[in-house]
């Protein structure tokens, strides 16, 4: 496998390495599980696993039932028989809701961007009165969200002041939330966060992962908000300016497990933060397919999780070079491959080709798995 995608070497079967954990080793700085079967709806641990471990040299992958990653485990010492079995768990445990929302299929989260500068659509919703009417479209159309945002975090943005930023979302932000519609406040500011809670706003969205502003945390954890936690290498200005990771999908999920563990520690419950790789967020395209082709791996946290690709540059990239308003074939195969592969939410322009694309995709999980016929 490609040393640029992560794999140093990759294998089928029991061949796992011994005496590779020393005294004073951290088992979840080295070992990762992805599992191979039940993409995050099942309540029940996987058959099958994907074993990733970090070596100096790279990361060796290797399959294996579940009962053999055990046994290794519990052979090899040093706490990793405990690591695994967490992970195990994690990737089981039950994930009812988010938002009051079921997960139990992929909620869909309608855009809209509140900016005269964002990639796709910049402008085109800045007036707050289309923006509310494309709300109810997107509702109307079968968005489960609304994730309202009022300053564009595209690659070479320039940032915004929060009054600037507030004065755009506040509006449309209290008009949809007034319907009963679920809206989320796409922003890194505490005062924003606290400004869209108060007028409505159910779900903080924050690119940074509420390290931007020391007081995010606080302000998600005393309003009982659900949070997504996305991972970003630098700023929007210069994140495309040459990003590196050593493997980019473990050292975004380390990232988010430390995110994690910080919002715990701020008084937020990991029942209520769902995570976001961030895609196209300071990575490269190799970084992205990375990320998607093993998008599995992040049920590992214990989170939802939600994934954003719709209309993203890497589409292009892989295609023709279209622009963004020509890139939705791409973002249903990305959003789709994502689906299959455990995200809860998927983040998105297109609403309603979207939900048909689910439509189709789930029914046909259905009949594979042998449930009820769908509808006629």
């Amino acid at each position: 496998m490609s040393r640029a995608a992560g794999i140093l070497e990759k294998a089928e079967g029991p061949a796992f390495p011994r005496g590779f954990l020393h005294e004073g080793d951290d088992p979840a700085a080295r070992v990762y599980i992805r599992p191979l079967d039940g993409n995050g709806r099942a309540t029940c641990r996987p058959q099958r696993c994907e074993v990733l471990i970090r070596r100096i040299e790279g990361t060796v992958a290797i399959a294996a039932p579940t009962e053999e990653v055990l046994a290794w485990a519990a052979a090899e010492g040093f706490g990793l028989a405990r690591h695994v079995e967490a992970t195990l768990d994690a990737i089981a445990a039950e994930r009812p809701t988010f938002a009051g929302l079921g997960v139990d299929k992929p909620l869909v989260m309608g855009i809209i961007n509140v900016t005269p500068d964002s990639f796709s659509d910049g402008g085109e919703f800045l007036d707050a009165e289309r923006a509310i009417a494309h709300g109810r479209r997107l509702v109307a159309e079968g968005a489960d969200i609304l994730d309202v945002g009022g300053e564009s975090t595209r690659p070479g943005a320039a940032a915004v002041s929060p009054e600037t930023e507030t004065a755009r979302v506040l509006p449309v932000v209290r008009a949809l939330a007034a319907e009963g519609f679920a809206v989320s406040i796409d922003t890194r500011r505490a005062a924003v966060m606290k400004a869209a809670l108060e007028a409505g706003a159910r779900i903080v969205n924050d690119i940074t992962a509420l390290e931007g502003d020391p007081r995010a945390p606080g302000v998600v954890a005393d309003a009982a908000a659900p949070v997504v936690l996305m991972h970003m290498q630098g700023e929007p200005g210069t994140m495309q300016n040459d990003p590196r990771y050593v493997d980019a999908a473990l050292d975004v999920f380390d990232y988010l497990r430390d995110r994690i563990a910080a919002c715990e520690a701020a008084g937020i419950p990991r029942r209520r933060i769902a995570v976001d790789p961030g895609i196209g967020f300071g990575k490269t395209v190799a970084h992205n397919l990375r990320i998607l082709g093993c998008l599995e791996l992040f049920l590992g946290l214990g989170c939802v999780i939600l994934l954003g690709v719709s209309r993203k540059s890497f589409i292009g990239r892989l295609s023709h070079g279209e622009p963004p308003a020509e890139r939705l074939a791409g973002s249903l195969a990305a959003a789709l491959a994502g689906a299959a592969r455990g995200a809860h939410i998927l983040r998105v322009h297109d609403v309603a080709e979207t939900r048909q694309a689910l439509a189709v995709w789930q029914a046909i999980a259905d009949a594979e798995a042998g449930r009820p016929d769908g509808p006629p």
